[in-house]
């Protein structure tokens, strides 16, 4: 039996991109290759921080099959991370909450391609070298995997699809403009800027910096509610 390690299954709304203040159930899996210095979920980086769940119980505690009654009243589903992308039993569950009429996004960092994903929407947020860790030994492997062009190219050609890309100052600005240069094809109406941050200080400092990046550009600006409304608290 397919099992995938499940940092936290919640519902909230969606803080981030184009569907910021959905309602929307969380799925986290753990494990995360890139381990960016800025990240806000840090506690889902490893991989064996969760617990295992076979894929028809995570589809029943999403749907709350048990419960019917306490029923979470909404279709949108967020699978998020660490990086979900990287567990090859994805599809499966993806099948699955599909089938009983959910609307599905993946957030990911855009490093590993699945084809035949039926999800309704890619969340693509390309990490810049602002992302790049402290340690010597992470920022090594880091630097090897997080911008993988041909990636990109293969999520943005076979999927619906946000880029959204972390502004830490106006220093990142041709880094991005580089960034979807190769990458080629992208339409300026699905790229975000947001802010970087970790807390509600954070977010607030950075966040007139990053509405000014976005009217200089002609992109959009991504609030991250999660931080805004609970101060990155785990769980909402």
């Amino acid at each position: 039996m397919k099992t995938m390690v499940i940092n936290e299954i919640f519902y909230s709304l969606q803080g981030e991109g184009f569907l910021t203040g959905v309602p929307s159930v969380f799925v986290r899996l753990a494990g995360c290759p890139l381990q960016c210095r800025w990240c806000d979920t840090k506690y889902a980086w490893d991989q064996r921080a969760g617990e295992d769940y076979n894929i028809s119980d995570i589809v029943k505690t999403v749907l709350c099959k048990e419960s019917p009654e306490q029923q979470w009243p909404c279709k949108f589903i967020v699978i998020t991370g660490g990086e979900p992308m990287i567990n090859p039993d994805l599809p499966q569950l993806v099948r699955q909450l599909k089938t009983a009429g959910k609307h599905i996004t993946i957030e990911t960092a855009g490093i590993a391609y699945i084809p035949d994903m039926p999800c309704d929407l890619m969340s693509i947020s390309p990490k810049l070298s602002n992302s790049v860790p402290d340690d010597a030994q992470a920022s090594a492997g880091h630097k090897d995997s997080r911008l993988d062009i041909a990636v990109l190219q293969e999520l943005i050609d076979n999927y619906e699809y946000q880029l959204k890309f972390v502004v830490d100052s106006q220093d990142d600005l041709p880094e991005i403009r580089q960034t979807i240069e190769k990458i080629g094809d992208v339409n300026p109406e699905k790229v975000m800027l947001m802010p970087q941050a970790a807390t509600r200080d954070e977010l607030l400092a950075k966040s007139l910096m990053a509405a000014e990046m976005c009217k200089q550009t002609g992109y959009a600006f991504s609030q991250r509610l999660q931080i805004l409304l609970w101060n990155n608290q785990k769980g909402k």
